[in-house]
């Protein structure tokens, strides 16, 4: 099966990480070098490369984003605690039902959407019901604690608030029935997720013009990636042929097309040393921010989302009652084993979980 076809989780293996910030490295040597003007060279950022980062209250940034955009994108559900406890914080805040229709997640089954609508709508429904959205989607979502939280949370915001603040939940992943998958061409429909996001955004949210926040890997939300697969397009690329300039787009990651020099990382660490944890930078043309990758902060992104020294950030812990479910963890290495991913068969690996090889922080293996 592809790596396009199961998202932003199996690119995960490429990260290199340096210094505060994840960089993806993805440059070809078919691709052309970045241009000099980018202030990339080994003597570091130049101090008059540009102004400084306008930094802001991430919640009231998202917040005050809606006034403007129909839809805000940010990543979500990769492991990283401080990005989860950002967005909880977002969606808990009073202001969030009144500014937000829907809350589109990467890690939803479509299959299930009647379901998810009745439970996030207040009627009986039963969590176990329920749970197939995320638990029956991609590996990386099915042990997250995450979306264990995430839906539970937005259910019971809508019994507090009026109906017209009540919140839906969209599932954008392909629908899948993983009862009848034996086999990787059983997943043919599953391969072009992108193609079903854009779909649910332009159906469900655009075309009846409400707001919505999307929750997903940054790859399905660049306006573009010269980095990324060719005409491997993301969801909001896609969408944003037919709604232009409606989608604002928050980075946690620099997704460069080409290495960044270590005296520049070095340069980067020293400047946002002092920044508030977290804090959101918009306004990024003409920063110095913008100096280190131009391409990056201006035709892919729009604000980029400060989370702190990369040896600081938190792992997102795994709920135990996932992998207490022997009938439960047989299927999911089974799913493991059709895709062929020896990354997604190691999250479920009962030696790679255990309390010995259990670190709390994001980036476990970065050296002091």
């Amino acid at each position: 099966m592809p790596k396009e076809a199961l998202g932003v989780g199996t690119r995960t293996r490429m990260l290199l990480i340096l210094g505060t910030t994840t960089f993806f490295a993805l440059a070809s040597a078919a691709q052309k070098p970045r241009p000099t003007s980018q202030k990339t060279a080994d003597a570091g950022i130049e101090r008059d490369s540009g102004m400084s980062p306008r930094l802001e209250d991430p919640t009231k940034a998202i917040l005050a984003a809606f006034d403007k955009y129909e839809v805000v994108g940010m990543d979500a559900a990769h492991g990283n605690k401080d990005l989860d406890d950002i967005i909880l914080h977002l969606l808990r805040d009073p202001a969030f039902p009144g500014r937000v229709n829907d809350i589109a997640v990467e890690c939803g089954n479509s299959l299930y959407q009647p379901i998810l609508d009745r439970y996030i709508r207040g009627e009986d429904v039963p969590l176990s019901q329920v749970r197939q959205v995320w638990r029956n989607s991609q590996t990386m979502c099915s042990v997250s604690g995450f979306y264990e939280i995430l839906f539970p949370l937005v259910r019971r915001i809508n019994q507090k608030v009026s109906l017209d603040k009540k919140l839906r939940v969209l599932a954008a992943d392909p629908p899948v029935d993983w009862s009848k998958v034996n086999s990787p061409h059983d997943l043919d429909g599953f391969r072009d997720r992108d193609a079903s996001i854009a779909s649910v955004m332009e159906k469900e949210v655009l075309s009846k013009h409400r707001k919505a926040l999307m929750l997903f890997g940054t790859f399905h939300l660049f306006h573009s990636n010269l980095a990324g697969p060719r005409g491997l397009q993301s969801a909001v690329e896609r969408y944003e042929k037919n709604y232009p300039g409606v989608t604002f787009v928050i980075g946690t990651s620099i997704v460069s097309r080409n290495s960044i020099a270590p005296s520049v990382m070095e340069e980067m660490i020293e400047r946002m040393a002092s920044w508030p944890v977290p804090s959101l930078e918009q306004k990024l043309k003409g920063t110095w921010l913008a100096g280190v990758d131009q391409y990056y902060f201006t035709n892919m992104i729009d604000a980029y989302l400060y989370l702190g020294p990369a040896d600081l950030m938190l792992a997102e812990p795994r709920p135990a009652e996932i992998f207490l479910n022997k009938e439960y963890m047989a299927e999911l290495r089974r799913r493991a084993e059709i895709i062929g991913d020896k990354l997604l068969t190691d999250q479920l690996d009962p030696d790679q979980i255990s309390d010995e090889n259990f670190s709390p922080f994001l980036y476990g293996n970065l050296k002091p």
